[in-house]
């Protein structure tokens, strides 16, 4: 994999009115970069394909579609990009406009910096945007989340990441994978740079994801992360000896 190269996954659903826009505002802030845009179509039944195809046509970057036949969530399209993945580092971010694409250099720069040492640089989110109730149960659902697993993360729902690629690939993807990148990122053997980010308001449409709705699945799957980090031991880092 180039290490120059950057991949940027943008997992959407129905987000045809906010894309033209994001990818704008993508190619201001990568400007003299080495970067493709993976936008993993998750179950569209909007214009989604469509105005994909047009924007490809239009950028002097790559521009890739990957295609869900049918929606699986957020966490599974990161892995469908990380896969697909061409650079050495893969940075996510939303594709619904709430995250600025103008902090992705500064995660990756960040994540460079920080060393071998380290396997993600998280965003975390200042100002947030939400409703009230929103960041209510988005502060409990963190606070529960740290104490449990330690994590040393403030906010791990913010959708800017960037992570060396071949680390992403080695993490365990379910359904709410993305909500607990630092924990599973540590399992791996890897410490987590974080980087505060300011948050902003939703464009067009609603959110594809709801409050109540995904509050017993995350409590599962906190569960199962911390079922998961008891059972497997740390990774160890493994180096070849040479005999001459």
């Amino acid at each position: 994999m180039p290490d120059a190269l950057i991949s940027i996954v943008i997992p959407c659903r129905n987000e045809a009115a906010n894309l033209p826009l994001l990818i704008d505002e993508v190619e201001a802030a990568m400007a003299g970069r080495d970067f493709e845009l993976i936008i993993v179509n998750d179950g569209s039944t909007d214009d989604t394909a469509s105005v994909l195809a047009a924007q490809a046509a239009l950028r002097p970057f790559p521009v890739r579609e990957l295609r869900h036949r049918k929606s699986a969530g957020q966490s599974l399209s990161v892995r469908s990009g990380a896969w697909a993945a061409r650079g050495g580092i893969v940075a996510t971010i939303d594709g619904d406009g709430q995250n600025d694409p103008q902090y992705i250099p500064m995660l990756v720069d960040a994540l460079r910096q920080a060393g071998p040492d380290f396997g993600a640089a998280q965003g975390q989110r200042l100002k947030r945007r939400d409703s009230k109730v929103k960041q209510l149960a988005s502060r409990f659902a963190n606070w529960l989340r740290g104490a449990i697993l330690n994590d040393d993360t403030r906010d791990t729902g913010c959708g800017l990441k960037a992570i060396h690629t071949d680390i992403l690939r080695k993490l365990p993807f379910f359904d709410g994978t993305h909500r607990f990148v630092p924990a599973l990122v540590i399992q791996e053997g890897y410490r987590v740079v974080h980087c505060d980010v300011v948050d902003r308001s939703r464009r067009h449409g609603k959110s594809n994801y709801g409050i109540f709705d995904r509050g017993l699945q995350g409590v599962l799957d906190l569960a199962g992360v911390w079922w998961l980090r008891r059972r497997r031991r740390r990774m160890p880092k493994v180096e070849e000896i040479s005999r001459g």
